[in-house]
């Protein structure tokens, strides 16, 4: 499922226009980008938690040359999916 086609689902099943759901899926977006690029998380229960991981510095090779090379820390988005979610897809 793309980001077309999750639109039109939440435009059915909610019974709204499509502009109303891609609005509202952009808004619930931006908020969970604009929670994490604070350092924040975000839970939905039932659904998951999403948050901010860190990956620490480390070496590492250019596939091309073979040379080593030096791969910055970095702070990662993360998922952990609740319960729900998890009973829902086994």
């Amino acid at each position: 499922m793309n980001k077309t086609e999750l639109i039109q689902h939440i435009a059915t099943h909610a019974d709204i226009s499509k502009a109303a759901a891609a609005r509202a899926l952009q808004g619930t977006m931006d908020a969970i980008k604009d929670t994490l690029r604070q350092g924040g998380s975000v839970s939905l229960v039932g659904f998951g938690t999403f948050s901010v991981g860190r990956r620490a510095a480390r070496k590492g090779r250019n596939p091309r040359t073979g040379s080593p090379i030096e791969i910055k820390a970095a702070k990662i988005p993360k998922f952990k999916p609740g319960k729900t979610l998890k009973n829902a897809v086994n």
